[in-house]
């Protein structure tokens, strides 16, 4: 298996380190759909999962449902799905899927092309779908990429690792860096927007207000209103309170802690105080929200992703 599970309680969700097969160059591996059934029990691909590394998954024939982060997304021949180290993910139904599935570690890329090709963007949408003017180069980059890994021994290992991490960073930075179609212009985000979403990330257990961002980057509180309804189709103080529910969902299915432990790591004064500000936005209690993510995770619909794509901004 190309992860191994930490020692973990039954309930737990496990945190997966990379963990390459013997015989293959560390910190990539490809392998097609087929090899991921033979190797994993679909028990355990059912099973919710926080890998720290790097999943890219595209599919070449049928269709695969697919959960992060609490919202599910419908894959379908052409898309893409990229999980970052972190997220909690569920494999949906492979029985129908066929496609090729690319693990890797942030490490094996130089910082610059690990800056380019947006890898730690927490913001980025898991599910991409190239236009046909992107597409074809970006099948081809996975091709090519596939192919010199099964070619494990045809060079010298450094020189095999090299090739394999330059390929790498070609298929992520195209798939970074999609051709917008004609018809229907993405413009660029404002730079207040931006300014305010890194802020939000790296504040949001620290304050809710959106009155403390507006101070602390300089903009009136209307300002940031509209650069984030423009940026992000959402009110400032939703797409805050979006981030802090989703950090919150991630502490309660992942760890052990309780929910008077996630509320003082969230910034919360009490327990109680947490545990309405999650009732009033999910609709259920913490503890709720963990029974049910542990129990049975497989309620997530695939009508969800437009939803999933907006938690992504938050």
């Amino acid at each position: 298996m190309m992860a191994k599970n930490r020692h973990r309680s039954p309930r737990e969700i496990p945190e997966i380190p990379f963990a390459a097969p013997a015989g293959t160059p560390a910190g990539i591996e490809v392998m097609p759909l087929a090899e991921l059934r033979r190797r994993v029990s679909e028990d355990t691909l059912a099973r919710p999962q926080r890998p720290d590394f790097h999943h890219l998954l595209t599919l070449t024939a049928g269709e695969l449902r697919h959960v992060v982060d609490f919202n599910g997304h419908a894959l379908r021949p052409g898309s893409w799905l990229w999980v970052r180290p972190g997220q909690v993910h569920q494999w949906g139904d492979l029985a129908r899927a066929e496609g090729t599935l690319i693990l890797f570690q942030q490490d094996v890329l130089d910082p610059g092309t690990a800056t380019a090709a947006r890898v730690d963007d927490p913001h980025a949408p898991v599910v991409t779908t190239p236009a046909a003017a992107d597409a074809e180069a970006v099948t081809m980059a996975a091709e090519h990429l596939s192919r010199e890994f099964q070619a494990l021994g045809h060079l010298p290992l450094d020189i095999h690792m090299a090739a394999l991490r330059h390929l790498l960073a070609v298929l992520l930075l195209r798939l970074a860096h999609l051709t917008v179609p004609a018809d229907s212009p993405a413009p660029e985000p404002d730079e207040t927007y931006l300014r305010f979403r890194d802020a939000v990330e790296r504040h949001f257990t620290a304050t809710r207000r959106v009155e403390d961002y507006a101070h602390m980057l300089g903009y009136s509180g209307r300002t940031l209103a509209r650069a984030t309804l423009a940026g992000a189709g959402l009110s400032a103080k939703e797409f805050i309170d979006r981030r802090v529910v989703l950090e919150a969902k991630r502490l309660l299915a992942h760890g052990d802690e309780t929910a008077a432990q996630i509320s003082d790591h969230l910034g919360f004064i009490t327990a109680s105080q947490f545990s309405k500000y999650f009732i009033q936005r999910t609709g259920r209690s913490p503890i709720d929200f963990r029974k049910g993510i542990r129990g049975l995770v497989t309620d997530v619909t695939p009508g969800q992703a437009e939803q999933g794509r907006n938690d992504q901004k938050g």
